[in-house]
């Protein structure tokens, strides 16, 4: 069963024909909202909402262990992320962007379920951070679907809520990112501490701090703009993610 996290601008799923929701408890707290079970296209899927189903969970307070564990208690076999991110390089607003690498500049976020508690260290591979075989799903589902899915980038994972400086934006770019986001991390890794098949499709809202339009400020009311035409795509792709998993 796939499990689609959504997240700014994909609260709600208007695709999925809900069966039933549940409450899931968890030993790391409460997920960000209520499992919602149902079908996309004729196939079984779960939704969860990663900021809470009326969007009141900044993405540094996101209990994105609980989210991961909840989904995999209750049978996720993979799960597919949708987040809205800024454009570094190689992409515009309105691209949506599967993104094959990532770097990590959170901090004190709850990292992994390996915390020691247990008497034990694990280290798990993260050489390749988003699985190849559902990115490659995603991708002929976008083929499918008559839609334009970037193929590559990097996404660049910080702490949030708020936006980036233009000389942050500058260093990240001279690391090699070319996407910025606030939630992307540790929502991968716990994904693969898990064994869930894991991949991120990226909808562009705005040009990143310092770039394109965004030079002196990011208008927030023109992410509104561009967020809300992107996730009418993003169910579009869904609709045909969904029965090739």
């Amino acid at each position: 069963m796939l499990a689609i996290i959504g997240g700014s601008g994909l609260t709600r799923l208007s695709t999925l024909a809900v069966a039933h929701r549940e409450v899931v408890r968890t030993p790391y707290g409460d997920p960000s909202s209520t499992l919602l079970f149902g079908q996309i296209a004729g196939v079984d899927a779960v939704f969860l909402a990663r900021h809470g189903h009326g969007h009141t969970i900044p993405p540094h307070r996101v209990n994105y262990r609980a989210n991961a564990w909840a989904l995999k208690e209750k049978g996720a076999t993979g799960i597919l992320a949708v987040a809205s991110v800024g454009g570094i390089r190689d992409c515009v607003p309105g691209d949506l962007v599967l993104p094959d690498q990532l770097i990590d500049y959170t901090f004190g976020r709850e990292a992994t379920f390996y915390d020691g508690s247990e008497g034990k260290v694990v280290h798990v591979d993260f050489t390749q951070p988003y699985s190849p075989e559902l990115r490659a799903k995603c991708l002929v589902a976008a083929s499918a679907a008559g839609l334009t899915l970037r193929e590559g980038g990097v996404y660049g994972a910080v702490n949030g809520p708020r936006l980036e400086t233009a000389a942050e934006v500058d260093r990240m770019a001279g690391d090699g990112a070319t996407l910025v986001g606030m939630t992307g991390m540790p929502e991968a890794v716990l994904a693969r501490e898990l064994d869930l098949p894991y991949a991120a499709i990226c909808v562009v809202v705005n040009h990143a701090a310092g770039r394109g339009d965004s030079t002196r400020a990011i208008s927030m009311a023109g992410i509104t703009q561009v967020l809300e035409a992107g996730m009418d795509r993003v169910r579009t792709l869904l609709d045909h993610i969904a029965p090739a998993w």
